[in-house]
């Protein structure tokens, strides 16, 4: 079956390359790309390619924002020279990547990628460049022309070219009536599309929420039966991915098509696992979430270590299950909860250090909410965790686990000035205390005294 597939992919991008050599031009008159929106460091490198005799262009996913009317977040440059030639042009440059070579131009801390035209590759009689594993391409480096660049990208609305000399749309693809008709085509066999790069599913979820397009019919089919090969993708990219889906500022309507075409099981079992036992727990997420997209929407930072919290919360509360003894849990058991977890997850998502350790302190702050002592209020309020501690505690009254009365209080008292902030710490009650335990030396007293 998947040679077959394979072979009628190949006569399909063969037919396609024949008909798509001369693309399809819309000028100015005919399109709405304002060029006010394109960066001028992206004009500058375009330039300098084209100056040098070389060709150069817009592509992708700033085309196609531009096209619908939206300012795009990165511009990405397509060129005929090679990685080497595009480096010894620009002084702050440097050449990344080993599975594809792309160069990336510095501006300040800004960078614009720049890649060479790539050729359309299959299995058999591939460019020894080109690496396979399982039909998944693991190096790509075979270079050609653009209408081969344009055959080799995932989708028809992300195969368009910008020309800055004539402010045309290049359509190798029929991009443009994507755009137009606003629905997400793959180019070729979908099935091998996606067994090539697997992390394109996960990319047609980001533009089915974030664009409103409708994935076409002969794109969706083949996802279910294809979610199982995003295994075989690494934990870090599928870490870089996720934050591109849940930081995309539609992080709620990506969260809902991965749940509908089986694609949420693959990045975070354990969370499908309780999702299934606790209907509360997707109220809870999808709150995160909305959070999440507000914030962004309005510019506001984010942090990836919130959502992991929020989507690991119910994992850890049984890993402390776990290590809790006669009612009571340790602050290392407490660590050592969080430690667990977050190392079962990060065999399907790299979690790096620096998130794992604030997740970590987000889940041990939500106990000190409860137990802490009126004198610590203040230093607990100045803790530079405390707002996503805070914010974290606040979503944890769509569990039913905090009354709305204790979060409002942790919300007023952010609010009012120092002398109604004392105030209130003064009448809020203190929490009880545990009684000690008792020590040794009187248990052993107790058993002589019984013993006589």
């Amino acid at each position: 079956m998947l040679f077959a597939a394979t072979l009628t992919y190949n006569v399909e991008v063969n037919i396609n390359r024949q008909q798509s050599t001369l693309p399809q031009k819309t000028f100015a008159q005919e399109h709405n790309i304002d060029e006010q929106k394109i960066c001028k460091h992206a004009k500058r490198v375009v330039k300098t390619l084209t100056d040098k005799g070389y060709q150069a262009y817009l592509v992708g996913g700033c085309v196609r924002d531009l096209l619908l009317n939206m300012t795009p977040k990165d511009f990405d440059i397509a060129t005929n020279a090679t990685p080497e030639e595009v480096r010894r042009l620009f002084d702050r440059s440097r050449i990344i990547g080993r599975r594809f070579q792309i160069v990336h131009v510095y501006y300040g801390r800004e960078f614009l990628e720049v890649s060479t035209f790539r050729a359309q590759v299959s299995g058999s009689g591939s460019s020894p460049n080109t690496q396979f594993n399982n039909g998944q391409i693991t190096r790509d480096n075979t270079f050609g022309d653009i209408d081969e660049d344009a055959l080799r990208r995932d989708f028809t609305i992300n195969a368009l070219y910008y020309d800055l000399t004539e402010s045309a749309v290049l359509d190798f693809c029929s991009g443009m009536d994507a755009v137009e008709k606003r629905y997400l085509r793959m180019i070729g066999d979908p099935s091998t599309r996606y067994r090539e790069d697997p992390v394109r599913m996960l990319r047609a979820m980001r533009f089915r929420a974030k664009l409103g397009l409708e994935i076409e019919t002969d794109t969706a089919a083949p996802i279910a039966e294809c979610a199982h090969l995003l295994t075989d993708i690494s934990s870090a990219r599928l870490f870089d991915e996720t934050i591109k889906l849940f930081h995309s500022g539609h992080a709620v309507n990506c969260f809902h098509e991965l749940k509908q075409h089986g694609l949420f099981h693959q990045l975070f079992p354990m969370t499908e696992k309780e999702l299934g036992h606790d209907p509360q727990l997707q109220d809870f997420i999808v709150g995160a979430l909305g959070n999440t997209d507000a914030r962004i929407n309005i510019g506001k930072s984010v942090n990836p270590a919130f959502i992991f919290a929020v989507l690991l919360w119910r994992s850890f509360q049984h890993a402390v299950t776990q290590r809790t003894r006669h009612g009571k849990i340790s602050p290392e058991s407490i660590w050592d909860a969080g430690r667990n977890t977050i190392f079962r997850q990060a065999s399907h998502t790299t979690i790096p250090k620096r998130f794992a350790i604030t997740i970590c302190e987000i889940w041990k702050f939500q106990s000190r909410f409860e137990r802490i002592r009126s004198r610590q209020i203040p230093e607990f309020i100045a803790h530079p965790r405390f707002r996503a501690a805070y914010d974290f505690m606040c979503l944890r009254t769509l569990l039913g686990e905090v009354s709305q009365a204790e979060a409002d209080w942790w919300t007023d008292i952010q609010a009012c000035g120092p002398e109604e902030k004392q105030l209130m710490i003064e009448k809020r009650p203190e929490p009880k205390r545990e009684p000690k335990a008792k020590s040794r030396a009187s248990k052993s007293g107790q058993q002589s005294n019984s013993s006589e």
